[in-house]
């Protein structure tokens, strides 16, 4: 069987798992999304409850069961720890890149599809949610499973796997498969195809992945978790935003151009060139466009808006940047030299920029953004170099040699060294080692699901608005587990009824005797 699989799905195996794995549990769960994700499964586990969600205790209708799931039996197999919260994701995402290899062989060549799967393997948001324990990745994987299978005519596992997609983020499992392919018939009027998608049958399939979940929790729980999980998490945040000061229509612009880093300088060149010099790929091309158009469009008009959302339209870009490059190889044509080179060097100039504006809030983090600025520079000059001399293989080549030495870099470097800023993990053991075993305990809201996973203590949650200082007032002996900002705001004389037992970057662990 391993002997029919070719030198490039190894060669993208391999440079994926080295990226994608690289120290993939040597960093501590990152606040706030990554405890939550990693706490909610180990609940199931506490009540022995595999159905309902639950966090510190109570139910919780967030998102479907699917990752949480892959996270038990990540568990089950490795312990409970960072490396197997993150597995899920990491592994999806060397899946999601073999996914593109394949599919990219199938409908272009071979090189076509080693070229996109590298692509996506090192852009920079890619590889970091696939290092991280959120549900992105499950949902991609997913997604292009879905989208890819049919643009391959293999409809039943369009169906099949929109279900799975939808255990995992609810209704866009299917609306985007279905809005995407609408589109396409739309654009080439090919409204025949309906015949041939087995749209019946197909739904019948997907139903039985989707639906029983569904009804099982409505049966349980009633109208609650539609209202919450449906009316809040759904349509709520699309036509409300969840955080106000995000809500700009440019706002996916800069996420796009840094995300896609560093195939953001032709990925402009590529899309042009597929939507005007294919030829009897060109169908296949203008589904990938319209995939990708859908997702950015589908979320700029979203009110709620968050970086990780247009994670579904870098599949269909790699592999149109893959079939870019791959054209360039066949046809020896010229490198189109503003776009592999000017517009890397922009991108690059704009995203060292970035890393030494962090350097000034974070100046612990300067040995690691030394070496990732000389990293991004000696790449943008050696493909400047290479684009000069029309030499695409070894253009191609510096790009994915930099990015997967600067996924290292993050994970070995600056991960570890910023850690303490970004997780709850080093307070939460100080307060394993003060905690009497049986005063109240308090936690701010950004805090609380990694300290429910590093202390297995819940707490009570502080609610944002509340007045903290006439909370500390009314608490008998209770310990605080909070943030700078939140002890600057006490009175004089709550701070002088407070020990503080322990201060680590900005959380404060306190008690009130």
């Amino acid at each position: 069987m391993f002997k029919k699989l070719g030198t490039g799905f190894w060669l993208v195996a391999i440079i994926t798992i080295l990226i994608v794995f690289f120290n993939l549990g040597g960093v501590p769960l990152l606040d706030p999304d990554e405890p939550v994700y990693a706490e909610t499964p180990k609940e199931m586990f506490s009540f022995n409850e595999f159905l309902s969600p639950r966090i510190y205790g109570e139910y919780w209708y967030d998102k479907p069961p699917m990752y949480y799931w892959l996270v038990a039996a990540s568990y089950k197999l490795f312990g409970m720890n960072e490396f197997a919260a993150r597995f899920p994701s990491a592994i999806l995402a060397v899946a999601c890149t073999l996914l593109v290899y394949q599919s990219g062989r199938r409908l272009f060549n071979e090189r076509a599809g080693v070229a996109g799967a590298l692509v996506l393997a090192t852009s920079i948001e890619f590889f970091y949610l696939g290092k991280a324990a959120v549900t992105d990745i499950t949902l991609l994987f997913f997604l292009s499973a879905s989208l890819l299978a049919f643009i391959e005519k293999k409809y039943y596992i369009t169906y099949l796997f929109a279900g799975l997609a939808t255990l995992t983020k609810g209704p866009i499992g299917l609306l985007f498969p279905g809005g995407i392919i609408f589109f396409y018939l739309l654009a080439t009027r090919n409204w025949a195809l309906l015949k041939s998608m087995k749209i019946f049958s197909g739904l019948l399939i997907y139903a039985a992945i989707a639906t029983p979940w569904y009804i099982l929790m409505y049966n349980i729980h009633g109208s609650i978790f539609v209202d919450t999980f449906l009316g809040f998490h759904n349509i709520t945040r699309f036509t409300s935003p969840e955080h106000p000061e995000g809500v700009l229509w440019y706002y996916y612009v800069p996420v796009l151009i840094l995300g896609f880093f560093p195939w953001t300088g032709i990925m402009i060149q590529s899309i042009w060139d597929s939507l005007t010099k294919s030829t009897y790929d060109s169908s296949t091309l203008l589904f990938l466009n319209i995939w990708s158009l859908f997702i950015f469009a589908f979320f700029t008009i979203s009110q709620t808006k968050l970086v990780s959302y247009i994670l579904p339209m870098y599949p269909p870009l790699a592999m149109i940047v893959g079939w870019y490059i791959d054209r360039l190889w066949t046809s020896h044509g010229k490198i189109h030299f503003t776009s592999w080179s000017i517009g890397l060097s922009i991108v690059t100039i704009l995203f060292i920029g970035i890393m030494f504006i962090g350097l000034k809030a974070m100046p612990i983090l300067a040995n690691g953004i030394y070496i990732s600025a000389i990293i991004f520079a000696l790449m943008s000059s050696l493909v400047a170099y290479f684009a000069w001399k029309n030499d695409i293989l070894r253009a191609f080549w510096t790009k994915i040699i930099s990015m997967a030495l600067f996924s290292m870099v993050l994970t070995a470097i600056l991960f570890p060294i910023a850690a303490p800023m970004l997780t709850t993990k080093n307070i939460a053991q100080e307060f394993n080692r003060q905690y009497d075993g049986k005063s109240p305990v308090y936690v701010v809201k950004f805090l609380r699901p990694g300290f429910a996973f590093y202390t297995n203590v819940y707490g009570k949650e502080i609610v944002l608005g509340t007045d903290f200082n006439k909370l500390i007032q009314e608490s008998q002996r209770s310990y605080f587990l909070i943030r700078q900002s939140e002890y600057d705001r006490l009175t004089v004389t709550n701070r002088q009824s407070i020990i503080i037992l322990s201060c680590i970057s900005d959380k404060m662990l306190l008690l009130k005797e």
